[in-house]
């Protein structure tokens, strides 16, 4: 779990990590951070850690909805997120 004090370090590191090899992750992803970057939880940071550590292709389906989240994954703070992320 991540502590209040590391949450900025944490914010900067996933933001950089998110920086995908298809452009259309990437421009998603980017709209993501820059409306929401600067205030998610914990929980949320290990959401999307969660969706990150997916295949390029994978990602852009769930992102654009073509799929739904793999079973294994599918928990109540990952589907949250992956519905704020498509709506941005």
């Amino acid at each position: 779990m991540i502590g209040a004090d590391a949450l900025p370090l944490a914010r900067k590191r996933l933001r950089w990590r998110a920086r995908r090899g298809l452009l259309e992750n990437d421009l998603i992803l980017a709209r993501f951070f820059n409306r929401y970057g600067d205030v998610l939880t914990a929980d949320e940071i290990n959401s999307i850690e969660t969706l990150l550590d997916l295949p390029e292709n994978e990602l852009l389906d769930l992102l654009l909805a073509r799929t739904e989240l793999p079973p294994e994954i599918a928990v109540a703070p990952v589907r949250s997120l992956l519905q704020r992320l498509r709506s941005v």
